[in-house]
């Protein structure tokens, strides 16, 4: 089984996104337009399936209600019985009534997580004060419910967060954490991608950690296989293929390139054959695309008697 570890959906007469439907609104990861329509599993379905995935994980993507959102999501994870699909919710972690927003999501059979953004862009992240969620204890605390209420959390942020982040989950270390888009390196220079590699080691060096290997085209919007390349194999070699996992974005990544033509590339960074795109001693596709242990924590209601040691990739 493959499965895509970070993906959106959005129904825009169910569901509404401000920041989607913004018109003129600038964005860094391109313009938005060309995806401000529907965009339902059926057409997700249609891009993954012949790739081989069969399960998929959808993940917040800034509803202007979070709970019709995570809602929404549950309701198409019931009218889909054949399509395993899990969800990671909004939840505010600093909230006064974080217990009570934990308690409705695990209502929803399909939540496995939460996802609240520590760090989107530096020039977004200057205008909204993203980040200072970091210096709040409250954050803490919250990180620390999710893992004691067995939930995950999904962690956006950018490399000149990931010292500061990291001594914050160092206190939560029952909580397993998805680090997503790589930790979102922008700056695509030789010393930026030094930088960030250097900086993403403090959270490859925490076990509970995951890297998903997800939206490396938003802060290269022309971006190759071989302009990924770095990215990809720091990533690989930091996590280790075991702690690596594929996430589409689309539609978002939609906006550069079609699922097929994203699906090439990423074959040619982490399969073995292509010697000189791989540098590093590689692993294979299936390992990162259908990775065991998360892929059963993730799906665990919807896959019977599976665990750990059960789960058949193929």
């Amino acid at each position: 089984m493959k499965f895509d570890a970070h993906h959106h959906l959005w129904d825009l007469n169910a569901v509404h996104y401000s920041w989607l439907m913004e018109k003129g609104a600038k964005c860094f990861f391109g313009d938005p337009k060309p995806i401000r329509r529907d965009f339902l599993l059926p057409e997700f379905r249609r891009d993954s399936e012949p790739h081989g995935f069969s399960a998929s994980v959808h993940i917040q993507v800034g509803a202007a209600d979070a709970w019709a959102e995570a809602q929404w999501v549950q309701a198409i994870a019931d009218q889909n019985g054949d399509w395993p699909l899990a969800q990671v919710a909004f939840c505010d972690l600093t909230s006064d009534d974080l217990t009570h927003q934990l308690d409705r999501l695990l209502t929803l059979p399909s939540v496995r997580g939460v996802r609240q953004i520590v760090g989107r862009s530096p020039g977004e992240d200057a205008e909204t004060g993203t980040n200072t969620l970091l210096a709040n204890p409250k954050f803490l605390t919250g990180l620390q419910q999710l893992g004691e209420r067995g939930l995950s959390f999904d962690l956006q942020l950018l490399p000149e967060l990931m010292e500061q982040t990291a001594s914050v989950l160092e206190q939560a270390p029952k909580t397993q954490v998805a680090l997503c888009h790589a930790g979102s390196p922008h700056d695509r220079s030789q010393n930026g991608l030094d930088q960030w590699g250097a900086a993403l080691k403090s959270l490859s060096s925490l076990p509970c950690v995951y890297c998903k290997l997800s939206g490396l085209g938003m802060f290269d919007h022309d971006w190759t296989a071989q302009s990924v390349k770095p990215i990809v194999e720091t990533c690989l070699t930091q996590f280790g293929a075991e702690r690596c996992l594929f996430g589409s974005n689309f539609p978002v990544d939609s906006l550069r390139s079609t699922f097929g033509e994203f699906m090439s590339r990423y074959r040619k960074l982490v399969s073995g054959n292509n010697s000189q795109m791989c540098s590093t001693r590689p692993p294979s596709v299936s390992a990162v695309l259908a990775n065991v242990g998360f892929r059963c924590r993730v799906l665990r209601r919807h896959v019977t008697s599976v665990s750990e040691h059960s789960c058949h990739v193929e």
